[in-house]
């Protein structure tokens, strides 16, 4: 019933914006029946369609050919709606500020759509003697004696043109567009070149001076799909091969899709470089897309899975748990398989999907959490929607005596759009406080 309940208010909820954009796009700006008008009518129809497409194909179990065919087009105007809606809720404001500037420029202009005919708007005079047929005609422009009849004549009234409500409309709709598709333009950009490089010091307590300066390339979120694929992956692993790190943790949500879809796109992780190896625990996202496949699949790749497991590093110990979507598998995190019985002396590195196990992860006495899965909220404002749901969105904070450090991630989910939360790929330099 609740399900339900959401469902109705999320269709409305949309139901309304796009009737909104049409009348601010389309309809205030373009002449009813025309050729614009159509075709916006159309896009608002079509468009959104092809967002539900995008969303429900690969759940409906659809063929990855057609995942990848609605998927530009649908996510993308997901990311689209979005920052087009903003542009026009601030252009509200701006539109009766840009009237009363108009007003006082002069009175404004009939429209041309407005405009009356010639012959209904003419002044009628009456020829003299022609009074008793009761035969009206209009009258043309006075003519300056000694003029032809057949000179040209000067207008009485200025030529008809766009109202100022019409003129304000396009503008403020113009204006929108340009700000909300270039936004959503310059944020695929981000998406599609990559992730960047950050570098942090992180000190740790019981650190041994032999392992100072051990380097962990944390990646998160790639999220192979039906948009980003085998070139995303490789743009990764070459950034990461970049950097020598001493070890490489893939901190979830690698894919959205199977095994049998995906497994070229992921084939470039089988040239990650570092003297420790490489790691990788599960996301909520490989719960979506067979858990158990992709962790046979990444240990084929070369990639040593944690499934609520830890290894001995030199200086200090690696451990990961499986993420809570796998609860509904019977597969989530084990704190005490993965730490349990560790020697409490020495410093240990938890990698785990979501930031919300810090408390787990504090009372197990971890020096230092890894994790993904907020994206940074990925489209603002997004971080204020991420907040509510993570005690950390992205950066490093301190929980008691164990550290959160949590990556925006390489990749995106759903529209391949970043804006305000740029793509990374995080060097985390250990420190000991003995060296």
């Amino acid at each position: 019933m609740v399900f339900a309940v959401v469902l109705i208010v999320v269709v409305a909820l949309l139901a309304g914006v796009h009737r909104y954009l049409w009348r601010r796009f389309v309809g205030d700006t373009t002449a009813p029946g025309s050729v614009l008008r159509r075709t916006g009518t159309v896009a608002a129809v079509v468009l959104p369609l092809l967002s539900v497409g995008a969303l429900v194909a690969g759940r409906a179990g659809a063929p990855f050919w057609l995942q990848r065919l609605l998927a530009w087009p649908g996510y993308l105007w997901l990311a689209c709606l979005l920052y087009l809606t903003l542009a026009l809720l601030v252009g509200e404001a701006v539109r009766p500020v840009l009237r009363r500037v108009l007003a006082r420029r002069g009175p404004e202009r009939p429209a041309e759509s407005a405009a009356a005919p010639a012959h209904e708007s003419a002044e009628v005079l009456v020829r003299p003697g022609a009074a008793d047929a009761g035969t009206p005609e209009p009258a043309g422009p006075a003519t300056a004696p000694g003029a032809s009849e057949d000179a040209p004549r000067t207008p009485l009234a200025p030529e008809p043109g766009p109202s100022r409500r019409l003129f304000v409309a396009r503008a403020v709709g113009g204006a929108a567009a340009v700000a909300g598709l270039g936004t959503v333009g310059y944020g695929t950009y981000g998406v599609l070149r990559g992730p960047r490089t950050k570098r942090i010091t992180v000190p740790l307590a019981r650190l041994p001076r032999s392992a100072h300066g051990f380097r962990i390339a944390v990646v998160s979120d790639i999220h192979l799909g039906p948009i980003l694929g085998h070139a995303h992956t490789r743009r990764i692993v070459d950034t990461i091969n970049a950097t020598r790190p001493d070890l490489i943790a893939v901190v979830g949500d690698l894919v959205d899709g199977s095994v049998a879809d995906l497994g070229p796109a992921a084939e470039p992780l089988a040239d990650l470089e570092a003297r420790h190896g490489s790691f990788f625990v599960t996301g909520n996202h490989e719960y979506f897309s067979g858990a158990a496949e992709w962790v046979d699949h990444v240990r084929e790749l070369g990639l040593h899975p944690l499934e609520n497991a830890r290894v001995e590093i030199d200086g200090f110990d690696l451990a990961g748990v499986n993420d809570v979507a796998g609860e509904s598998e019977g597969h989530g995190p084990d704190f005490d398989r993965a730490l349990g019985d560790r020697d409490p002396a020495r410093a240990v590195v938890l990698m785990a999907h979501q930031p919300v196990v810090i408390d787990d992860a504090v009372a197990h006495g971890v020096d230092l959490q890894l994790s993904g899965h907020t994206h940074g909220g990925q489209l603002w404002p997004g971080n204020l929607v991420a907040e509510l749901a993570n005690p950390t969105v992205a950066g490093l904070e301190r929980y008691g005596d164990t550290q959160l450090y949590v990556s925006r991630g390489a990749g995106a989910w759903g529209p391949p759009v970043r804006v305000g939360a740029p793509s990374d790929i995080t060097v985390v330099e250990l420190a000991s406080r003995q060296a």
